[in-house]
């Protein structure tokens, strides 16, 4: 085969156990042999449509079959694939189709209003709604039909480009990690390897598709090896249970939210989990009650460590060690190699505080269109900046213990205190803001702001938190609002987050 991508992963799983299942979704399933006709069907349909090398094809909607159909044929095509999350607003939506150039919305018919008011933003040429379209917009389920089954065979590299992933950054705008066909590849083979991942896996993917861990720690690999994928569409701790239970899973992927909620359900004493061969936990380190919970059911977590500009695996602990090494985040993965650097770049010994820094074949080829910002997430010397600090043990496992940047995790997603505060500042009687994360027992970390009104303004904080919804996807907006009459600043005038961390929660700043 010319195309050495993952667009061909389906024609060759079908040559070579066309029976099998692939996937299940609801009450259907489909073998490697079923999803391969769909896929290359689907494929022949965008071409019609003027899909072409390189052209951006993008996708709105939750675990369904028809993300990774979409996914597989734009990569037969040699196209770029761009998920888009789902809890995005309409015109944060339009923003990451303007950027990437997308001429292709497939969307959930359920997100018929945000996908074509994005759409009609950014200038897209085709929406296509999955299963039967509407007004304005073409048939998923026709397109396929309509497609045809001649074998593609389009001259795909490892190096080129495979999808574009959003993730925000400390300016406030979002930017796309360009992850190449060989980036996709070889985090899968990092988790074929350090998760010993079977052909006869039953994985439930529970966890989004348009997230980096839940397409590409656990469904894409599982795929990769012939195993069977569970999507759900939405997380119920009663039907994750209910279908560990039916469909004997045997590997699934959460954050210790998910796992918590399962626990705490009244059928979990009960609950038949014996299939289960691996939990990896991801997001945030898995509280130790947590873990003590389930090995009263004779399970262990595997956790991890990771970002979208690495695919995202960096760092994993295994289930043997997952007790030993409690509140690591492990070693790093097979093909993936770390460095802890001190901030005048020297090596930090074990027990130091540095950044920690990733080399391999995972890591991404650069940013969408952002050759500055490119140069500077990666040293002189291509090792990129995670902008996280870790300290090593003597046996060379990490523990994340602080940030460089900003950025926070609330209930597995990433929230970028800039684009917050931007939106904050639109707000007419605003007149400084810092948003900072504090912790919290269920999502594990919040939003706070700390707000100086305007000269003369007035406003309450319901008055500011309800200036942001429709603004911001309801996970970014703060949970909670202070006033204060000035930020506490640096020399320079950097605002000191640290000292706004330390009023807030009580607990002194890190040194």
């Amino acid at each position: 085969m010319l195309n050495q991508g993952i667009g061909s992963w389906p024609a060759r799983r079908a040559r070579k156990t066309p029976d099998r299942i692939a996937v299940v979704h609801e009450e259907r399933e489909w073998t490697y042999g079923e999803l391969y006709a769909r896929v290359l069907r689907l494929a022949h349909a965008l071409r019609a449509l003027g899909v072409e090398r390189g052209d951006r094809v993008a996708y709105l909607g939750p675990n369904h079959p028809a993300f990774l159909e979409t996914l597989f044929a734009s990569g037969a095509l040699g196209a770029v694939f761009v998920p888009l999350n789902t809890r995005l607003t309409a015109g944060e939506l339009a923003y990451n189709l303007t950027d990437s150039g997308s001429t292709v919305l497939v969307h959930a018919p359920e997100l018929d209003g945000p996908a074509g008011a994005a759409a009609a933003e950014a200038g897209v040429r085709h929406r296509i709604t999955v299963g039967e379209g509407d007004a304005g917009t073409l048939g998923y389920e026709g397109l396929i039909a309509g497609g045809g089954t001649e074998p593609l065979d389009e001259a795909v590299t490892a190096s080129d480009p495979c999808m574009i992933m959003y993730t925000s950054g400390t300016t406030g705008r979002p930017k796309g990690a360009v992850l190449s066909h060989a980036n996709i590849v070889w985090n899968s083979l990092n988790v074929l390897v350090d998760t010993d991942l079977a052909g006869d896996e039953v994985t439930l993917v529970v966890a989004p598709l348009f997230h980096t861990a839940g397409l590409n720690m656990t469904c894409l690999p599982t795929l990769l090896k012939g195993g069977r994928v569970v999507l759900l569409s939405a997380f119920d701790p009663d039907r994750v249970l209910e279908t560990v239970e039916r469909r004997r899973v045997t590997y699934m992927f959460g954050v210790p939210t998910m796992y918590d909620a399962m626990a705490a359900r009244p059928r979990w004493a009960d609950a038949d989990l014996s299939s289960l061969r691996t939990l990896n936990c991801g997001g945030a380190p898995v509280p130790a009650r947590t873990i003590a919970t389930y090995l009263a059911r004779g399970l262990a977590f595997s956790q991890g460590y990771g970002m979208t500009e690495a695919s995202p695996g960096i760092l994993y602990l295994d289930r043997e060690q997952a007790s030993a090494k409690a509140g690591s985040a492990g070693v790093p993965h097979f093909f993936t190699d770390t460095r802890v650097v001190l901030p005048d770049g020297r090596e930090a010994a074990p027990g130091q505080r540095g950044e920690i820094l990733v080399s391999g074949p995972n890591v991404m080829t650069g940013y969408w269109r952002r050759p500055e910002d490119t140069a500077a997430a990666f040293t002189d010397d291509g090792w990129l900046r995670t902008g996280d600090v870790v300290r090593t043990d003597g046996d060379g496992y990490a523990y994340v213990v602080d940030r460089v940047k900003d950025m926070f995790v609330s209930g597995g997603e990433n929230v970028y205190p800039a684009e917050v505060e931007d939106a904050i500042l639109s707000h007419p009687a605003v007149g400084e803001c810092a948003v900072i994360g504090v912790p919290d027992p269920v999502w594990g970390e919040v939003g706070h702001a700390v707000v100086v009104l305007a000269p003369g303004a007035h406003a309450s904080e319901r008055d500011v938190l309800d200036h942001l919804r429709g603004r911001l996807a309801k996970y970014k907006i703060p949970k909670s609002l202070a006033f204060t009459g000035a930020l506490p600043r640096t020399a320079s005038g950097k605002i000191v987050k640290p000292a706004l961390r330390s009023a807030a929660t009580g607990r002194p700043a890190l040194p």
